[in-house]
């Protein structure tokens, strides 16, 4: 088989914080055999082919994008509407868009039934192009955790997104469970919206449960991420050994203290929240409601404390929350290292690093991704442009050519019709039609 002959003006392999210049990837049967000088780089032979790049970089690894919602407008519109057999194959065509994007490993923390174990086995056999998955099912929720939104007379159907926690034995059986259908990763959602009185957020596990379902979800070969904003979640999260935290916009610095012992990974996912304040129209009822406001302090706070864990020491990773409505399938997912840099003081550099070796460290053969190094999957990106100069240049697919397992990938951004996708909601009217508010608009008078 012919090899691809990489020649890089410029390469940023994600094994230091500098960008090499002249540099050569050869390229065989989807893995890297070389990776050096061009000038070391073994002689090509008649069938070889080579190319000329200008910026090179490993892919994109996005640890937090939810297949199952389908660009949701609102939490019914991810577990009311749609059924899992058309969320899968909704699910793979959103992928899709995701591998456009540049992004050419997933972490899918949270989720429908076996849908991303779906869709990571069909891309797997080669029956469709995406991107490379570490699946996981529903997300382990319980009383104060964000994930039971609905009523309690409603209780917590099966096509859920979330398994409704109620004593140890239940989250024991579903971790197995899970871990039988073929999960990489399992996610608990550790709290929500609950606050004591002080306005602490709660925490919807105690210390003792947390550690022994992340004891067993490690038993049985899984890794373990959390949803967690405030102090208590994220304490208890660290404390167990937990692998990837969310968020921590509310965490203190004993809490920075107890990840660094830990060893856990923090993916703080701010671009749900930056697009939510900078995006939202005067008639989305985030703007209504007061949650873009409660969006914009919880960046306000949280960045502060981010700026401390980096400068602890912290690891990060990426992730965008895509499959909102306010965070689309493959529009929104390198803007993280944008509040990387712009929010916690992160170089360009070190933001690349948190969006490829870092995410690397959770999808399975993590151990094969991330950089570029001799033996490792050749999924990396062609940039026009240098996003060491600009970081913002990754969010421009425009601007990206993306090889995945060694191969060029042609799939492009295909319309659909959000109304037969995703938008389901019911709702009619945003706002409250009384004879002085028609007065108001101009449309009635007395």
């Amino acid at each position: 088989m012919s090899a691809l002959h990489l020649h890089c003006a410029s390469l940023f392999d994600s094994t230091s914080m500098q960008a090499a210049q002249h540099q050569t990837l050869v390229i065989e049967n989807g893995l890297i055999t070389y990776a050096g000088p061009r000038n070391q780089a073994p002689a090509m032979r008649s069938h070889d082919r080579q190319q000329h790049a200008g910026f090179v970089m490993p892919g994109l690894i996005d640890v937090h994008t939810h297949l199952a919602f389908g660009n949701a407008q609102s939490e019914e519109d991810i577990d009311i509407w749609t059924s899992d057999e058309f969320r899968a194959l909704r699910g793979m065509f959103f992928a899709q868009h995701v591998l456009a994007a540049g992004v050419t490993s997933m972490v899918c923390p949270g989720d429908s039934g076996q849908l991303s174990i779906a869709v990571r086995n069909a891309v797997n056999a080669g029956l469709f192009e995406g991107p490379r998955i570490a699946a996981s099912s529903r997300v382990i929720t319980n009383r104060q955790s964000l994930n039971d939104w609905f009523p309690s007379r409603v209780g917590a159907p099966e096509y859920f997104t979330a398994a409704l926690i109620t004593s140890r034995s239940d989250a024991i059986a579903e971790i197995r469970k899970q871990a039988k259908d073929g999960v990489n990763l399992i996610k608990i959602a550790m709290d929500g919206t609950h606050r004591r009185p002080n306005g602490e957020i709660i925490a919807a596990f105690t210390a003792d449960e947390t550690r022994e379902m992340v004891e067993e979800i490690h038993r049985l070969g899984c890794l373990v991420a959390t949803h967690a904003y405030g102090r208590e979640a994220v304490m208890n999260a660290a404390r167990a050994g937990v692998d990837l935290i969310f968020h921590a916009f509310y965490m203190d610095d004993d809490c920075i203290e107890a990840i660094l012992e830990s060893g856990s990974t923090l993916a703080p996912t701010m671009t749900f929240p930056k697009n939510t304040v900078d995006f939202c129209q005067p008639h989305d009822p985030a703007i209504s409601t007061g949650y873009a406001g409660y969006c914009a302090r919880t960046l306000e706070l949280g960045a502060s404390v981010l700026r401390r864990a980096k400068a602890a020491g912290v690891p990060f990773a990426c992730g965008s929350d895509s499959g909102f409505a306010v965070t689309p399938y493959g529009e929104w997912h390198a803007r993280e290292l944008e509040l990387l840099v712009e929010l916690i003081g992160f170089t360009p550099a070190e933001a690349l690093l948190c969006a490829t070796a870092n995410g690397a460290r959770f999808m399975p053969q993590g151990h094969l991704l991330g950089t570029l190094e001799v033996g490792k999957h050749a999924d990396l990106l062609i940039v026009d442009g240098s996003p060491l100069e600009n970081i913002r240049v990754l969010q421009d697919p425009s601007r990206l050519q993306v090889i995945k397992g060694g191969q060029l990938i042609s799939v492009e951004k295909r319309a659909y019709n959000p109304k037969q996708v995703s938008d389901f909601n019911s709702l009619k009217w945003t706002d409250l039609y009384t004879r002085d508010r028609v007065s108001q608009l101009g449309k009635w008078s007395h």
